[in-house]
């Protein structure tokens, strides 16, 4: 029963619980369904705006694409209506051009059947020539007597003749040319050198001055019975005067070195008061070994001056030696410095060695110092002198050739002759050209002054520049000019000078106003 009940029960709970559980599932599904419509209707209504949204962009983006899509429409159709332009009038020219060179081509052909007919034309003339000149040629041979080959030889010949006059007178005129143009240039050459070079004039005494303490002192020089002054002299080989000047003493001699070791000897020997004979030999002895001593520093200094080097100590002594040498005058070494210098510009300008050339000018009258030793000519006896030091080759032939003595063989050569006649020739260098240079500026001022008009003239910069002054109501601007030009020719016709002289006619009118 137990069992029964039991089974029973089960089975009454059992389906009372399928009916609950039903009637939940049936409760809950329909819930479902009603969620589910809600969001399928939601999804709808959401789907509808996603795709109203979608089809918004849809439409922008298309518009913008037909936006840009007209716009690059419009810009090529622009473009193409510019090139439509272009093409149609490059085509229009093209037709211009091919209408043009159609009617060229017509008068090109009128111009070849013009050619072809004058070309007919001048064939038959020169046939008609060509009988005409072999007719007179037969004429000309039966009068001439020369037949057509010995006529031509003839011609030829007389042609030939007229051609190697014609050439020669070129070739004088262009030797003419040429010569004139290496004068003027170096003219220009050598005045350049001389305006750079500004050196003093070097004129010589042939007397030294020395002065006393005392006219006592005169006594002591002279001596007992002049034995003082007699051992002097022999000692120093000058002359010694000594007359009614106060407080001095002149010492003569044309050897400037035995002058100025007789100066030393005297300053010496009055510094230590004893004077006798045996003191006088040993003091000139010792001026003359200090002076010798003196010689290579000389030659030294010229040397840096002209900035040269590389000359053997012996040698130098020579050098030095110029200074106590002296040419009509002009001291040796000054003079030979000058001549380096002048030698260096030329050379420069002329793009030759300028240290060569200075070395050249330094040692061309080396010789003159050395004539006791060896005899011969100055000119040649510095070359030997200078070949025993080892001297370049070039040096040598500039030493030995600038009095001409051998043949020139380098322009260095040359440049060393020009610079020794500047320096010798230079006004107030040498005592014999005062006088001449005195002559040749009044011989200017005379030329100068031989004209109808003139009213001044002044020789100016040591004789190099001529002012001519003239009347301005007897000489116009044109007789000026006409004046300058004779004045110089004649200057070139009538007088000899170094370098060139500048003539200026000076014409000035001036009108003179007072106020009182």
């Amino acid at each position: 029963m137990v069992l029964v009940l039991s089974t029973a029960g089960f089975l009454l709970f059992g389906a009372i619980g399928y009916f609950l559980a039903t009637r939940v599932g049936k409760s809950k599904l329909a819930d479902a369904e009603v969620k589910a419509k809600e969001i399928v209707v939601d999804a709808e209504k959401e789907a509808t705006n996603i795709s109203k949204q979608k089809l918004f962009e849809v439409q922008e983006e298309w518009r913008k694409k037909k936006e840009d899509f007209d716009s690059d429409t419009h810009e090529t159709r622009s473009h193409l209506k510019v090139r439509e332009k272009e093409i149609t009038a490059r085509e229009q020219g093209i037709e211009k051009k091919l209408q043009n060179i159609l009617n060229k081509e017509k008068n090109l052909h009128k111009f070849e059947l013009d050619l072809q007919k004058k070309d007919k034309e001048l064939k038959l003339h020169e046939e008609k020539i060509k009988g005409q000149s072999e007719e007179f040629r037969s004429k000309l041979e039966e009068i001439s007597r020369f037949s057509r080959e010995e006529a031509k030889e003839s011609l030829l010949k007389e042609m030939e003749r007229e051609a190697r006059k014609d050439g020669s007178q070129l070739l004088t005129k262009i030797r003419e040319e040429a010569k004139d143009k290496a004068k003027r240039e170096a003219q220009n050459i050598i005045v350049a050198a001389i305006q750079r070079t500004a050196s003093d004039h070097s004129m010589e005494s042939t007397v030294s001055v020395v002065n006393l303490e005392s006219d006592e002192m005169k006594g002591r020089i002279i001596g007992r019975e002049g034995r003082n002054i007699r051992a002097f002299e022999a000692a120093t080989g000058v002359d010694l005067i000594i007359d009614d000047t106060p407080e001095a003493v002149l010492i003569s001699g044309f050897d400037p070195f035995r002058r100025e070791v007789a100066r030393i000897a005297l300053e010496n020997l009055m510094h230590d008061g004893r004077i006798h004979p045996t003191r006088i030999e040993e003091v000139v002895n010792k001026a003359e070994q200090e002076l010798q001593e003196e010689l290579p520093q000389l030659a030294e200094s010229a040397m840096l001056e002209l900035d040269l080097h590389g000359m053997k100590k012996d040698f130098m002594k020579y050098v030095g030696r110029m200074k106590y040498r002296s040419s009509y005058g002009q001291n040796l070494l000054r003079h030979s410095i000058e001549v380096a210098h002048l030698c260096g510009i030329m050379a420069g300008q002329l793009g030759l060695d300028v240290k060569m050339a200075k070395r050249a000018g330094l040692l061309h009258d080396i010789g003159k110092v050395a004539q006791k030793e060896m005899e011969g000519p100055h000119a040649l006896v510095g070359m030997e002198l200078a070949k025993k030091f080892r001297e370049h080759p070039i040096v040598l032939n500039a030493i030995g050739a600038h009095h001409e003595d051998i043949e020139m063989t380098h322009p260095i050569s040359v440049i060393v002759q020009a610079a020794d006649s500047i320096s010798g020739a230079r006004p107030g260098a040498r005592r014999e050209s005062l006088e001449n240079y005195t002559k040749r500026l009044e011989k200017l001022e005379e030329i100068g002054q031989d004209w109808e008009g003139v009213l001044k003239v002044f020789a100016i910069q040591a004789g190099r520049d001529l002012r001519v002054i003239v009347e301005p109501d007897k000489v116009n601007d044109m007789r000026a000019d006409e004046m300058a030009d004779l004045i110089a020719k004649r200057i070139e016709d009538e007088m000899e000078y170094p370098g060139q002289i500048k003539v200026t006619v000076i014409r000035e009118r001036r009108s003179v106003g007072i106020a009182k």
